[in-house]
């Protein structure tokens, strides 16, 4: 990418600081599981606290936007048509029990369109981005979705309630983490996504990382915000996968 806008530039700088709460309080949990109260309620805590971050980090540069977040809801500012959707640790049950499979996510929102997308994975130290019209970007280096044609040579990610209905139809996993999941089918990592009834904040930046990557995504204007059923994949295989999944 020859240069990072300004907006995005201010989405990395607010997931970074963010990061470092994170990073800090899963170095905690290992304990925390063999205390008597148990690490749910920290873990409650650090989402609150990193949500907290990103919130004063975006809106100290951008003070009128609002906001549409996992913890808080919706933050209703004077310029309700540019929207930051957040979910400070998306797969918070992953975080909950030491498994290092968690991200950021960030998405910007302006007049209906996603416009600037980030997922960062802080463990991994993995960051996932795009910008409307610019492309989709994994550490700076372009990223397309997959060209796999064959089902059989696919790979597929879903929920639980997705692996018991379509499983083995398709080769599939359940990572526990939709942002990860659509930033690694962005990334040609993964081939397709599936997952119903899911909320807005954990697939916003993911649904514009796979667009930019090349990928296909379906419309999801007909779903409420908390309940979305999603689909995504490389052009090669949407049509097939759609064909696969039937009625799910």
């Amino acid at each position: 990418m020859n240069s990072i806008s300004p907006i995005l530039n201010v989405m990395i700088k607010a997931s970074d600081k963010a990061s470092k709460v994170i990073i800090r309080d899963f170095g905690e949990i290992e304990n925390l599981r063999v205390a008597r109260k148990g690490p749910r309620d920290f873990v409650t805590k650090t989402d609150k606290k990193v949500e907290k971050i990103l919130i004063e980090e975006l809106s100290r540069a951008k003070k009128n936007y609002s906001f549409l977040t996992e913890e808080t809801g919706i933050i209703e500012n004077n310029d309700k048509n540019k929207i930051w959707i957040i979910d400070p640790i998306d797969g918070t049950t992953n975080f909950l029990h030491g498994i290092p499979h968690f991200a950021i996510s960030i998405a910007l929102k302006i007049e209906n369109e996603l416009k600037t997308a980030l997922i960062f994975d802080p463990i991994k130290n993995e960051i996932f981005f795009a910008e409307k019209n610019s492309g989709a970007y994994f550490n700076n280096h372009r990223i397309r979705v997959s060209k796999k044609s064959d089902l059989e040579e696919c790979l597929f990610s879903t929920d639980q309630l997705g692996l018991n209905t379509v499983f083995p139809s398709l080769n599939m996993r359940c990572t526990g983490c939709a942002s990860l999941d659509m930033a690694y089918v962005g990334s040609g990592r993964l081939d397709g996504f599936f997952h119903d009834k899911i909320h807005l904040w954990d697939i916003a930046a993911g649904m514009l990382i796979v667009e930019e990557a090349g990928g296909t995504i379906n419309d999801i204007s007909k779903y409420d915000d908390e309940s979305i059923d999603i689909r995504a994949a490389s052009n090669n295989i949407y049509d097939k996968m759609m064909e696969t999944l039937g009625n799910f």
